[in-house]
């Protein structure tokens, strides 16, 4: 049996593969299942990007996905998606349609145009080279990837913003079930430790610098600042969708199209244990689920869980964060303190 690695890769049949682009500070992720997963999608932010998420909702024909790919970029990066389509199809993977198998590749982006370089963004080139990287070990967490460009706590915009990035987590249920979870964390508001609710990442204080670092002191915390008399222009006039929270939650549960739409619902629970505040309308939050069919599990354990999984991976991503473009990260922070 593979050794345990706490990663969504611990999944029988779970690839994953990252690629960026270093100078301009964007990237994508691809999560393969070649032999396809029964899919779910539950999207609770105001402003998504996202692509083929109707064929995984119930009522639709389509049962399996063979890929989910999540990327920087806006709504451009979404054309990371055909690059992982391209690949599949020179697999043979695919929805059978008779003339041609038909890979179904979801795909959900972030907002990460205003780190680096607004002209690039992850395209089929970039999807494709992921999947080519793609592999059972334990992905890269931090600035990899769809983590690449991530920020968290920007009610301030970038300048008082830190440096997140892409976590991973998984938990075993028993008996030979896993459940597992990726996610990119790019959020409008602060990221904090649910076990004692301090903020480890998050806007900082205008004079943040002059205080300990990764004291109380040192963040502005979006909540106080949202209900502040300060606060409240600055969110009756914010323009800019910045934000969003993306990922994937997988497992070798057999699960029906529902149950596995049930997942991803259950699963933004962790989301939101993690993140405060969540599922604005400033962001995106965007949940997949997969499901590879293995072991009959009960939907509410799969589910109670995958909540902790992406709270997790929520908090192994940020605190994998490296600083970059003039922003600190909870790693810095914490050594500096």
């Amino acid at each position: 049996m593979r050794e345990y690695q706490n990663a969504i890769t611990d999944i029988p049949g779970v690839l994953v593969g990252h690629a960026q682009d270093a100078e301009a500070l964007t990237g994508c992720t691809v999560i393969l299942c070649e032999a396809g997963a029964v899919g779910g999608v539950d999207q609770r932010g105001g402003a998504p990007g996202t692509r083929e998420t109707d064929p995984l909702r119930p009522l639709h024909l389509v049962q399996k996905a063979h890929a989910i790919v999540l990327a920087g970029g806006s709504a451009f990066g979404l054309d990371s998606a055909s690059g992982a389509v391209k690949y599949l199809e020179e697999k043979g993977i695919g929805f059978d349609v008779g003339v041609a198998r038909v890979p179904i590749v979801p795909a959900a982006i972030l907002f990460d145009l205003g780190i680096g370089q607004s002209e690039v963004r992850p395209d089929a080139a970039m999807g494709y080279a992921a999947c080519l990287a793609a592999s059972g070990d334990r992905p890269a967490e931090g600035n990899a990837g769809a983590g690449t460009g991530c920020t968290v706590g920007k009610i301030f915009g970038l300048s008082r913003a830190m440096k997140a990035g892409i976590g991973t987590a998984s938990m075993n249920l028993g008996g030979g079930a896993v459940v597992g979870a990726i996610v990119a964390v790019n959020c409008f508001g602060d990221v904090v430790d649910p076990a004692g609710g301090g903020i480890i990442a998050g806007a900082r204080a205008a004079d943040g610098d002059l205080h300990p670092p990764g004291t109380s002191a040192y963040f502005a915390d979006t909540l106080a600042v949202m209900k502040s008399l300060a606060g409240q222009p600055i969110l009756r006039f914010a323009t800019q969708r910045e934000n969003t929270v993306i990922g994937v939650v997988a497992t070798n549960a057999l699960l029906s199209k529902e149950e596995a739409n049930k997942i991803a619902q259950m699963a933004h629970d962790g989301l939101a244990r993690a993140i405060r505040p969540a599922h604005t309308m400033l962001d995106g939050d965007t949940l997949f689920a997969l499901a590879t069919g293995e072991m009959p599990v009960d939907v509410n354990i799969v589910g109670a869980f995958a909540a902790e999984v992406v709270a997790r991976a929520i908090l192994n991503g940020v605190r994998a964060a490296r600083p970059l473009a003039g922003l600190p990260s909870a790693s810095s922070v914490r050594a500096r303190s």
